[in-house]
């Protein structure tokens, strides 16, 4: 696993009385906290509690599950409908869902089954041996005008839906040192893939050229400086929004913003775990990390001011944890948060968010919320360090 070099600036010995004092502040200012939550299993409706992807479409809300497709109804707060294979759904695991903003179509990427569309109530499919696409496992889509980027695990196709002309782009004509694409995104004329081994590439789509960014070091065991670039080659989700760049890898996050880096690191306090699974930015300064051991977003990039959210998986009850540059501030503890710690894909919904997780689906209702940092009152405070301890112990 990959060791980053930190210098650790507080002793143990310290961490109690540093801990009590700084949550007893409670004139400071801090970020939103989602302290009311709902929960969709199979007991709810779904077909699967292992969800994907989930994709928020106006009052609809899209969940990818590894048995099937379902339709919440926002306003209700109901499923109101699911797709498994036998329902026509081309294939039992949804692993990345796009809508396209002009058609209404809903674009399905497939587990080892392709890529589907669900227009007019009617499926349509495309695989390895009906069209160009270059592999049946797919990871993650994007919608660029009239064509559909698929990020597959050897190469990414475009597929052109006005002419049905099918692009790939694989090691022959993109720099690709490795073909497995985990994600794409689309915004403001460039196309971005998280590629597992080559970091993340820019396609202009004006020009047609390609940009890399890599892990400056070339180190793949040591982060030797943590602002130099991407912090690891290993990508697994890139966003792009107002100008900045938003990276996930399984070795820690980073931004960038067209001149400077930023890499996020779970040594540092914020970050729950460097191994992220997803990334959905919010704004230039705020994103959301899905990882092993709950979700952290970050509201202040650059800055390094966190919400960290996981399920103490004995009692059921939620936990929210605020650090600013990495020393916690304020212990949330609430009824119930996510579903599950493992967090896996998420969605932004106006003031509301939505969280993917390995057993259900999660709904943060955001009433009362605000972008970034402002004066508040606590919502509560931890009584000792121990509590955190326990928090941390048992976040997975």
């Amino acid at each position: 696993m990959k060791i980053r070099i930190v210098v650790t600036l507080l002793l143990l010995a310290a961490a109690v009385p540093v801990l009590t004092q700084t949550l007893a502040k409670s004139d400071q200012e801090l970020p939103f906290v989602y302290t009311k939550w709902k929960h969709f299993t199979v007991e709810d409706g779904l077909p699967n509690d292992h969800i994907f992807s989930v994709k928020v479409d106006g009052p609809r809300v899209w969940v990818g599950t590894e048995d099937g497709l379902a339709l919440i109804d926002k306003p209700s707060g109901e499923v109101v409908k699911t797709w498994k294979e036998e329902d026509g759904l081309p294939w039992r695991a949804v692993t990345a869902i796009e809508v396209d903003p002009n058609t209404g179509d809903v674009w399905l990427g497939l587990f080892g089954g392709g890529l589907a569309r669900l227009s007019g109530g009617r499926f349509d499919h495309w695989h390895q041996l009906n069209s160009g696409l270059v592999n049946d496992v797919v990871y993650g889509l994007a919608i660029e005008h009239e064509n559909v980027w698929v990020a597959t695990t050897a190469g990414a196709s475009r597929y052109n839906t006005r002419t049905g002309e099918w692009a790939i782009f694989t090691e022959k004509n993109a720099p690709m040192e490795e073909i497995w694409n985990y994600g794409a995104h689309y915004a403001d004329g460039k196309v971005h893939l998280a590629v597992w081994g080559s970091g993340v590439l820019e396609f202009d789509v004006e020009t047609e050229r390609w940009r890399e960014y890599l892990d400056p070091d070339g180190e793949m065991e040591i982060d030797l400086y943590r602002d130099d670039g991407i912090a690891h080659v290993i990508v697994t989700g890139v966003d792009y929004i107002e100008g900045v760049l938003w990276v996930a890898t399984y070795f820690g996050g980073s931004r960038y913003d067209g001149r400077h880096w930023r890499g996020y690191a779970e040594q540092e306090g914020g970050l729950p775990s460097e191994f992220i699974n997803f990334i959905k930015a919010r704004s230039a300064a705020e994103a959301l990390y899905c990882t092993d051991k709950g979700l952290g977003i970050v509201v202040d990039g650059p800055g390094d001011t966190w919400v960290v959210y996981t399920r103490d998986p004995e009692t059921g009850r939620g936990r929210a944890k605020v650090t600013k540059g990495g020393t916690v501030v304020e212990l949330v503890d609430m009824p119930i948060a996510l579903s599950h710690s493992f967090t896996i894909s998420a969605d932004a919904d106006g003031d509301d968010i939505w969280i993917g997780t390995g057993k259900g689906l999660s709904w943060g209702i955001g009433e009362g919320y605000y972008s970034g940092l402002k004066p508040r009152p606590l919502h509560a405070v931890a009584s000792s360090a121990p509590a955190a301890a326990t928090e941390e112990g048992r976040s997975r």
